[in-house]
């Protein structure tokens, strides 16, 4: 079965939302990537709650967001402690911004994507989190200066 470019899209949309779900998990049950990534592929991936089917994840995309983001930890929270006020590393910010943040970063690393695109995408990923408040806003910001710090020439 071929799959149309817009049930590409929606696999790898829902990939980055499971890739912030499972960073987020990760650091919240300090379980490694391994198990996150089975955990997600094996019973969240196109599972049913409340009656309706959750969106199956491109697996490629998710794996690569999540390995990239935990192989690259370290490099994507400078860059993102950079793109945020002083007063407000990332340690001191929300775990769930925190992971969408490190997902961001790591397909913003990819280079894949182009990265107007990557903030589109994770701007809804904020959307989806966080419907009432104005995070949507800030995460549109700080992936804004993240972006033009990662792939200057893009811009």
């Amino acid at each position: 079965m071929t799959l149309s470019n817009n049930q590409i899209r929606k696999m790898k949309s829902a990939a980055r939302l499971y890739a912030v779900q499972a960073l987020f998990q990760m650091e919240a049950a300090s379980q490694t990537v391994d198990q996150v990534m089975l955990e997600f592929e094996d019973h969240r991936f196109g599972a049913v709650y409340e009656g309706q089917e959750m969106t199956k994840g491109d697996p490629d995309t998710f794996r690569d967001l999540m390995l990239r983001a935990v192989d690259e930890q370290a490099a994507i929270d400078q860059v993102t402690d950079r793109a945020l006020v002083a007063k407000w590393p990332i340690a001191r910010i929300d775990p769930t911004l925190r992971a969408l943040f490190r997902a961001a970063g790591a397909e913003l690393l990819i280079k894949s994507t182009p990265p107007k695109v990557v903030i589109t995408e994770f701007v809804g990923v904020a959307q989806a989190f966080f419907p009432e408040g104005k995070e949507p806003k800030f995460v549109n910001a700080v992936l804004d200066h993240m972006a033009r710090e990662m792939q200057p020439d893009q811009f």
